[in-house]
């Protein structure tokens, strides 16, 4: 391990409990609760401590979701509202749940209902993503396609219905997801390539832009929290971090390597308050190492051209002991930025803190 990095990352706590491996985590954007799903079908919720002192913060599991899903549970999403969380599953459904109001008078919250089942997909459901607006929500699946659902104005988190199928793909559909203010969808697949896409409003939903460049399945996909960038990890090894350089192009900006196997997630979050540039990218894959880069732009006026500059500034082998790291993914609250979740094949999800090696 490098010893000259300057930010280590840092164990804060082990949440077992599924069964079977675990595929992915999602933190909630309003709440201190984080959620994982499995091949054991469920969905498991823990709460946080908010202590004053962020270095004691501490997990507790608080509900298990059986979810009624038939096979593995790939994808799970909070919607903007914190209120409702999506499920994508192998046996080619898409899970919206709520939490039941209690019939005690305590406050309590009660169980976690399914409000909406969305059918439509042949074959295995892979992600699920709200848009920022939380009307729209995106899923793509082994069958190559990609579904838009738009939900209902006066209920927008859990009634939708399909207005869309997106046949851009010539493979498995691995990931979408949403520009964080944008109503632009980014879908990744086993065709190597990653397709965007936007409204016509007097048409239907079209893909505007193909980003070629990866040597193999694009596994993963995230939106810069800053401006409009994309980071997209792939079964060759490499993220690529792509710049928008006019309304509907597009161009590979930087390539991070250093990874030894595929890169199964990406992750990119705003990092401390204090870090410059376009905050930090993580990433994690098939050797067990959690990466983290920070990047930053340098500007040249005299040709009015720009570059990306990019420093590995942590990484820690084994994360999740001899097994497979399947999901990386930064806190988005604030005063949390500095927190990671990762899911693997052992079945935990774990939480890390990167924080100053000094």
């Amino acid at each position: 391990m490098d010893v000259d990095l300057t930010y280590r990352i840092d164990a804060i706590q082990e949440l077992a409990g599924h069964q079977d491996r675990a595929w992915h985590v999602a933190w909630n954007p309003a709440k201190p609760l984080i959620s994982s799903c499995s091949a054991d079908k469920t969905v498991r919720m823990y709460s946080y401590t908010n202590p004053s002192d962020s270095s004691s913060i501490s997990f507790s599991h608080v509900a298990t979701i059986p979810t009624g899903h038939t096979k593995t549970v790939r994808s799970v999403a909070w919607a903007p509202s914190g209120n409702t969380l999506a499920t994508a599953s192998f046996d080619a459904n898409i899970g919206v749940w709520e939490q039941e109001e209690s019939e005690e008078e305590d406050g309590r919250k009660g169980e976690w209902e399914c409000a909406s089942l969305l059918e439509g997909h042949e074959t295995e459901c892979k992600s699920v993503a709200y848009s920022s607006s939380g009307t729209l929500l995106a899923s793509c699946s082994r069958d190559k396609t990609v579904w838009i659902w738009e939900g209902d104005a006066v209920h927008p988190d859990s009634d939708f219905e399909c207005m869309s199928v997106l046949m851009e793909h010539t493979q498995d559909v691995k990931c979408v997801a949403w520009h964080p203010v944008e109503e632009i969808l980014a879908s990744a697949s086993y065709d190597d390539t990653i397709k965007l896409y936007i409204d016509d409003p007097s048409d239907d939903w079209f893909c505007f832009s193909t980003l070629t460049g990866h040597g193999s399945t694009v596994w993963s996909l995230a939106w810069s929290p800053k401006d409009s960038y994309l980071a997209s990890a792939s079964d060759d090894k490499t993220v690529r971090i792509w710049r928008r350089v006019a309304e509907h192009k597009w161009e590979c900006a930087l390539v991070l390597e250093g990874n030894e196997r595929s890169v199964y997630s990406v992750t990119w979050g705003v990092g401390k308050p204090s870090s410059p540039g376009l905050g930090w990218v993580a990433a994690v894959g098939g050797d067990g190492t959690i990466r983290v880069w920070q990047l930053a732009v340098s500007h040249f006026p005299e040709n009015q051209d720009s570059t990306l500059r990019h420093e590995l500034i942590a990484q820690l082998p084994n994360a999740h002991g001899i097994y497979d790291v399947n999901s990386v993914v930064w806190c988005p609250r604030q005063g949390f930025e500095d927190l990671l979740a990762t899911t693997g094949d052992d079945g935990a999800t774990r939480i890390w803190r990167v924080q100053p090696a000094a």
